[in-house]
This record gives C-alpha cells, sequence and structure tokens, in this order.
C-alpha cells in the first residue's frame, strides 16, 4: 500500500512539472501568436497543452496514452505546434501502456494491447508525412512517430526483464527451501542411522571391557589397565557420539532433552520403563513374556527398547488413562512385540512424539524395525484401541559368540 501511494505521488509530481512546461510553453508561443493578430491560440493552445499532460497523474495506461495521444495530435493539428513538456508526456505515457502490455496473464491480451502501442504512433507519422517537415510539427511529428513505438516496446521489455528476476529470485527461494529441508532430512536419517547402527556397539566395547577386567582372574595389572582404558576410550565416544547427534538432530529439539544411558538399554530394562509409564500414566500397564528369553544382538534388543518407549509414549499422550499391554513373545526365528492400548485408536498416534528418547512416531520406528532386519506395523486394532506389531529377528548377537 505505501509502494502503491509512493507510486502515484510521484506520477502525480511528474504530471505537475510536464504540465506546468506545457502550460507556460504554450501561453508564450499563443502571447507571440496573439500579438501578431491570431485570435483564440493563446486559450486553445493551453488547453491542448493540459490535456496532453494531466492525464498522467489521474489516469490508467490505456486511457493515459489515448488521451495524451489524442491531445497532442490536436494540438499539432490546430495550432502546428507541439510543447516539449506535452511531447515527453507521449513517451512516458506510452512506456507505461508498453508496461501495461507486458503484465497482462492472457496472451491475447497483450498482443491486443501491444497492437494497441502501435496504433497510436501511427498519427504521428501521417502528419509527419502531410506537414512541411522543415516546421515545428513536422519535425516533432517525424521524431514522435518513432519515439512513441520506441517507448511502448521498451516498456513492455522492461516488465519482462523485471518479471524474469522476480521469477528467478522465486525459484531461488524455492531452491533453498528444498536444500535446507533435504539437508534436515538427511541429518535426521544420519542420526538415527548412527544411534541404531553405531552407538550400541560402541556400548558393548565398553561392556565387554568392564567385564573382561572384572571378570578375569589373576589378570595382571598392565592388562587390567588396558581394558579399563578401552572402556574409558568407548565412554568418550559415547559422549561424543551424543554430542553429534545433537547437532544432527537440532531441529527436533534441545540437546538437554534427550535421554543419557550407558550403555544403551536392552530387554532388560523393559520392566522398568514398563514400570515408569505406569507411574507416569496412572493406567495399567502390562508386561506379558511368552517363550524362552534370550540374549539377542544389541541392536534389536535396542530397536525393541526403542519401538515399546515410542508406543507407550504415544499410548499417554492419545490415549489417556487407557490400559495398555506390552507382549513379548521368544521365538527361535524371531522376537514378536506387540503394544496394544484400549484407547480410540486415533489415527494422530501417526505424529512424531518429540517426548521420547525416538522422537520419530510411527515412520522412527518402523524405520528402527527395518534397520535391524525386521518389520513393523501400526494402526487401528480389530477389538478397539491402538496396535503395534513387530517382528525382529532373534539371531545372536557377534559381541555375544566372542
Amino acid at each position: 500500500m505505501l509502494q502503491e501511494r509512493g507510486g502515484g505521488r510521484r506520477e502525480g509530481t511528474a504530471a505537475a512539472v510536464l504540465a506546468g512546461a506545457a502550460l507556460a510553453e504554450a501561453l508564450a508561443r499563443g502571447a507571440v501568436h496573439h500579438r501578431n493578430g491570431s485570435s483564440g491560440v493563446l486559450l486553445t493552445s493551453a488547453f491542448l497543452a493540459l490535456c496532453a499532460t494531466a492525464p498522467l497523474g489521474f489516469l490508467g495506461a490505456i486511457g493515459t496514452a489515448t488521451a495524451v495521444v489524442a491531445a497532442s495530435v490536436l494540438a499539432m493539428t490546430i495550432t502546428g505546434v507541439l510543447p516539449a513538456g506535452s511531447a515527453v508526456a507521449v513517451v512516458v505515457a506510452m512506456y507505461r501502456l508498453g508496461w501495461a502490455a507486458g503484465s497482462f496473464a492472457e496472451s491475447r491480451l497483450r498482443r491486443l494491447a501491444a497492437t494497441f502501442a502501435v496504433a497510436l504512433s501511427v498519427p504521428f507519422s501521417v502528419i509527419a508525412l502531410c506537414v512541411p517537415r522543415h516546421s515545428d510539427a513536422g519535425v516533432v511529428a517525424v521524431l514522435l512517430s518513432a519515439w512513441a513505438a520506441a517507448a511502448a516496446f521498451a516498456g513492455n521489455a522492461a516488465h519482462a526483464r523485471t518479471e524474469a528476476r522476480v521469477h528467478q529470485a522465486a525459484r531461488e527461494a524455492v531452491a533453498r527451501s528444498l536444500v535446507e529441508h533435504t539437508a534436515r532430512g538427511e541429518r535426521a536419517r544420519i542420526a538415527r542411522e548412527l544411534h541404531d547402527v553405531v552407538a550400541h556397539h560402541i556400548s558393548m566395547i565398553a561392556v565387554q571391557a568392564e567385564t573382561a577386567r572384572l571378570a578375569t582372574p589373576g589378570m595382571p595389572t598392565a592388562g587390567a589397565e588396558r581394558l579399563l582404558a578401552i572402556g574409558d576410550t568407548a565412554r568418550a565416544g559415547l559422549t561424543e557420539m551424543r554430542r553429534l547427534l545433537g547437532v544432527l538432530r537440532e531441529d527436533a529439539g534441545p540437546a538437554d532433552h534427550e535421554e543419557i544411558r550407558h550403555p544403551q538399554p536392552g530387554l532388560d530394562q523393559l520392566l522398568t520403563l514398563v514400570d515408569a509409564a505406569r507411574l507416569t500414566s496412572g493406567a495399567t500397564t502390562r508386561l506379558i513374556v511368552s517363550g524362552t528369553p534370550a540374549a539377542l544382538d544389541p541392536g534389536v534388543e535396542l530397536a525393541a527398547y526403542r519401538i515399546t518407549q515410542e508406543a507407550l509414549t504415544n499410548a499417554r499422550r492419545h490415549a489417556p488413562g487407557a490400559p495398555v499391554d506390552v507382549e513379548l513373545r521368544f521365538t527361535d526365528e524371531a522376537l514378536r512385540l506387540r503394544i496394544r492400548d484400549s484407547g480410540p485408536g486415533a489415527e494422530s498416534q501417526n505424529t512424531d512424539s518429540a517426548a521420547s528418547a525416538g522422537g520419530h512416531g510411527v515412520a522412527g520406528m518402523r524405520e528402527r524395525a527395518v534397520a535391524v532386519g525386521g518389520r513393523l506395523a501400526a494402526g487401528p486394532s480389530p477389538t478397539g484401541g491402538f496396535l503395534v506389531e513387530a517382528e525382529l529377528p532373534a539371531g545372536a548377537s557377534e559381541e555375544g559368540a566372542l
């Protein structure tokens, strides 16, 4: 709005300046003719000078061009002269007409406006052919027959350049947004992969080094010190890993909200997790275990823990107070995990949960399952509520084999 007002004030000021200059020149020329005995020249010249300049301040592009050209042609035909201010007004009006022609959305309208601009320059060519070339009107007509069309084409080209710059700026802004969005997604993906694939292995190094140091009888002091150094190095690596994850997942929230565990949790901590969920929600939360429990790969145990943690968090948020059953079934081929609540089974459970350590909702749970070679399905339960089912491979860990 301010820009429109500023543009209107500038156009009004330019119109007033040109009108004043044209009127002064017309009065001066009319006074000379009046002394020579010509009657009516003074008022006619003054009126046509105003008609050829004043429309710049209040009419649109098409109306301005029509009025200015018509008044200028009449002035040249009746009085035989055209003030310099009126000639400048013709060029300005034609430039504005060319700019307006380029702003139409439909190509048909743009062609019509361009044709109209060319047609408005024709009267000046006719005057140039009809009046003596050495006269003032002949010289001005020859100049305007070329300048009018050139000004219209210049206005059209200027609008096209401006529009191209705007479109280019918009494309660059969209490209930057896409790159930034892709970078955020890539950082989140790298963070999840580091967490799921690397962190638990570093934790196992720390655990095995500490276990070997404490469980090996008669170990030399130098060997115990080396194992202690290995454990300290692994724990330092975990600390640096968490700092890196905090940078990569900066969009997920402050790093001080992330849960810190040494080493990474597994199935042994599921009972503690279920007890904590029961105390937090105040609802019945049960852990049901069937089959023969066995030590699994740390990555599988970590995935099972995080999936359960995310599912319990979603149940607490979207089905507060509803009972939740966590079923853990061990078989020789797979670990089957089922988390079902008795809530409304809302589709909103598909959103990300920033409160949990996983923080990726159903998509994050599915990625965790796939990362260890398993699969996961989530959705409304046939018996009511929301159900999360995961099947994770039950192969023995390489660390355990060592």
